[in-house]
């Protein structure tokens, strides 16, 4: 199962490097839910089902293009937990300013797909948020 959620990670990165995020639709659970966190997002919020992945990047896509989502290491943290590092690239719609951001996700698989992800700036914090759980 470790893989499977390993390889999961890995097809809703290439599905945002292929595609649209409606290829994340999918692949996720209807009750998946995700927050922004303050000191990561302009506008943190949280985000649930497909509609709010598509909410999500939606106002994202309305600020920036050129958006790249580039997958680092992967580890399978068991208990159906996959610790990701993951590098934003993007660039700002209007000002053409490029702006990149490391952030290290935890996504939370169920039934073989994405049921949550945990947004944090290091990977002590995401590490932490498992221990918590």
């Amino acid at each position: 199962m470790a893989e499977k959620d390993v390889e999961l990670v890995r097809e809703g990165f290439r599905a945002l490097a292929e595609g649209s995020p409606e290829e994340l639709i999918p692949l996720i659970n209807p009750d998946f839910e995700f927050t922004t966190p303050a000191g990561l997002a302009a506008e943190p919020d949280t985000y649930k089902g497909a509609e709010g992945i598509r909410r999500y990047f939606d106002s994202f896509y309305d600020a920036m293009d050129e958006i790249r989502f580039e997958l680092g290491g992967v580890e399978d943290l068991g208990g159906g937990k996959v610790l990701a590092h993951s590098k934003l690239r993007a660039r700002g719609r209007t000002t053409g300013i490029e702006t990149e951001q490391d952030v290290v996700l935890v996504w939370e698989v169920r039934d073989e797909k994405a049921s949550g992800l945990g947004v944090f700036a290091t990977e002590e914090e995401a590490r932490a948020s498992v221990a918590e759980a």
